[in-house]
């Protein structure tokens, strides 16, 4: 999977967790959010997010990627924690 493929999936989780909240009807934590949505994402590395965010607001994907909660806005926004490598153009 190349790059954009791998940010292209991290938006997609947090759509997923965005529709959780909107079905929910109501505020929903991180760690809700976490139990329902990201712990069951084969995407997700459980056990660095686990280990690294306690309140559940970074989520760690298996990827160069992941997830952080923005509070203010109420949403997930993708991040890089890894190394990203241009110099194979197939890794993009």
């Amino acid at each position: 999977m190349g790059y954009y493929d791998m940010v292209e999936s991290s938006w997609q989780l947090s759509d997923a967790a965005l529709d959780y909240v909107k079905k929910a009807g109501r505020a929903v934590e991180p760690a809700e959010i976490w139990e329902k949505v990201f712990a069951a994402s084969p995407l997700v590395d459980q056990e660095r997010t686990l280990r690294e965010s306690p309140q559940r607001d970074k989520v760690f994907l298996k990827s160069p990627y992941g997830l952080q909660y923005r509070p203010d806005q109420k949403d997930w926004v993708p991040f890089r924690h890894g190394a990203v490598d241009l110099s194979n153009e197939n890794n993009i």
